[in-house]
């Protein structure tokens, strides 16, 4: 695999998924096929399945299938869609949320502002429309929405004012007109507090919105647990905390646990039909974050479907 796709948190995604060597494995979030690799590496008799809406990735593809052969197949789907595949019965299934590195080390994809390139930030590029397209034609409420609440910009009013104000211009057209408009906008005493580019969390916003991620994600776990076999284990790795409380909040309702400190429902009230096999989120280790900085923000939260007594 290429030096620059490296699998977040592989080793503990491998540990959990159990230890048939005939085992099914669902990779819903193919990318460059990193998981993939790992788990058909782990038995000689294992098989995958990859998901990925991103027609790029063929041949990443067909190079796991030359070297796992008959043992690896393909839809080019959104995850949302898992329930149209013909399989089912899956020893696991594996999420891993937001946009690969492969995507962000490909400028024309538009997801980074580390060169110029077309905004475009769609992760299949034959469906919706671009990122310039939509921050010219969404009301100012849904662009709000993606900067504050998906991006989670405390200082999105005047990045929102900027964007308006740009509307119709060639700043909103590439990926460092953008990032240009957002340093301006957010004033030299932001910039030189920040740990990070201004730019950021606006791009992170409206990439969510314009994929519409935390949507399909709340679409696909419950057709992701369907099609886990009895025993089968669901993993989710989550780089954004919006994605990562779909994930909990699910998982808790799947373990019958309370949502939250205000839910208050009787333990009879719940139903239980998984065991939750992270009490908190796994993070990836200090040796990790020194090859893969990418993995700073990853959260890790698995479930066994079923209900089974503690060891």
């Amino acid at each position: 695999m290429h030096s620059g796709h490296i699998s977040v948190l592989g080793k503990e995604v491998v540990s959990l998924m159990g230890d048939s060597d005939q085992s099914l494995y669902l990779d819903c979030t193919f990318g460059a096929g990193g998981h993939s690799r790992m788990l058909l590496n782990k038995y000689a008799s294992s098989r995958v399945i990859g998901l990925d809406q991103d027609s790029d990735r063929q041949t990443q593809v067909d190079a796991l299938k030359n070297e796992f052969p008959n043992r690896m197949d393909f839809y080019n789907y959104n995850f949302k869609d898992l329930d149209q595949i013909l399989e089912d019965q899956f020893d696991g299934v594996l999420f891993d949320f937001g946009v690969s590195s492969f995507q962000l080390d490909q400028a024309d994809r538009g997801f980074s502002f580390s060169k110029p390139a077309p905004l475009d930030m769609r992760m299949n590029r034959k469906l919706g429309i671009p990122a310039s397209e939509f921050l010219n034609t969404a009301s100012p409420e849904v662009i709000r929405k993606s900067l504050r609440d998906y991006g989670q910009e405390k200082r999105w009013k005047p990045v929102l004012e900027a964007i308006l104000n740009a509307r119709g211009s060639e700043v909103l057209e590439t990926t460092d007109g953008l990032a240009q408009l957002v340093y301006e906008a957010v004033g030299p005493k932001a910039v030189r507090l920040s740990k990070i580019h201004p730019a950021t969390l606006t791009f992170q916003g409206i990439r969510i919105a314009v994929n519409e991620e935390l949507s399909v994600i709340e679409e696909a776990l419950p057709k992701a647990f369907d099609k886990l076999a009895e025993g089968g284990i669901l993993i989710c790795i989550s780089f954004h905390s919006l994605e990562d409380r779909i994930v909990k909040r699910y998982f808790r309702t799947l373990c019958g646990l309370p949502l939250d400190r205000f839910d208050s429902r009787p333990k009879q009230e719940r139903t239980v039909s998984a065991t939750a096999l992270t009490r908190k989120p796994m993070k990836a280790s200090a040796e990790e974050l020194e090859f893969n900085p990418r993995s700073r923000s990853a959260k890790l939260r698995a479930i066994k479907k079923g209900v089974f007594s503690k060891q």
